[in-house]
């Protein structure tokens, strides 16, 4: 499997975390959805956004030190196309997070996730 996928996330106390080189930022208490993608080993991807223990690499990884993930879905829309519908439906807390590589504005959106954009055909993968 490979494609598009994003991560519902919970972050239980508000703090100020660094994004690694992006600089830090403020983090609401709340929730909060990442767009990711994966073109080969999708499932371990997935499965390392799990994992305590790995090498702090991507933005997500930073935040995720911090935050749990809560559900993962999948996303027949490129990265870029979920990133721009998510941008008009929410909050943008961290700007070119997870999106350093594209032309989006950002790769996390703070607040929960509305199941119901058809837009996006989301299918529940965990």
């Amino acid at each position: 499997m490979t494609g598009t996928y994003l991560l519902e996330i919970f972050l239980r106390d508000a703090m100020v975390i660094r994004i690694g080189k992006l600089g830090s930022f403020f983090f609401d208490k709340g929730y909060y959805v990442y767009v990711g993608s994966a073109k080969r080993n999708f499932r371990q991807r997935i499965d390392r956004h799990f994992r305590n223990e790995k090498r702090v690499y991507w933005h997500i990884d930073y935040l995720l030190r911090f935050a749990r993930v809560l559900s993962v879905w999948s996303c027949p829309l490129g990265e870029e196309q979920a990133a721009a519908i998510l941008a008009h439906e929410m909050s943008c807390p961290a700007p070119r997070f997870g999106a350093s590589d594209t032309r989006s504005e950002s790769h996390l959106f703070g607040g929960e996730l509305d199941k119901n954009i058809p837009e996006l055909n989301l299918t529940r993968i965990r």
